[in-house]
């Protein structure tokens, strides 16, 4: 128990579902901000950032911050844009590995995924190595825990 008065124990109890919520918030707000970069702000002709908007409101996010997030893209600097880069790989015993990634910093992330590739015994790829064996038919997501 993390104390004996009920504020303190409230207190830890929330922090932690804070911090899961802001962490999925923040997520939500990336893929929002995406999304209205590739296909535009108008949730009505753009069914990527529809989608996320339908996300975020049933994750119970504020709907002034969902359009602020929307708002971003417009006011955004070339060095805050999120990106989107596809890495490609072989994974233990030739396994093809396609990773469609979301970030700020496209230098870190690729060091992370090579790091991770090298770590389970594979190899980050070339673009274009892998890409041809795959088609796009869904999406699978896992969340970290």
């Amino acid at each position: 128990m993390a104390g004996h008065s009920k504020f303190k124990n409230i207190m830890h109890r929330k922090g932690a579902q804070d911090k899961k919520r802001a962490k999925l918030f923040s997520r939500l707000i990336r893929e929002i901000s995406v999304a209205a970069k590739i296909g535009g702000t108008d949730p009505d002709s753009n069914p990527r950032l529809r989608a996320a908007v339908n996300n975020a409101l049933s994750s119970n996010m504020a709907k002034d911050n969902i359009q602020k997030a929307i708002n971003k893209n417009n006011t955004n600097s070339d060095n805050d844009q999120i990106l989107e880069i596809i890495y490609e790989g072989f994974g233990p015993g030739g396994t093809a590995i396609i990773i469609e990634s979301m970030t700020d910093n496209k230098n870190r992330s690729a060091s992370e995924i090579r790091s991770t590739f090298s770590k389970y015994n594979g190899n980050l790829g070339i673009s274009g190595s892998v890409k041809h064996n795959f088609k796009k038919t869904g999406i699978i997501s896992y969340s970290q825990k």
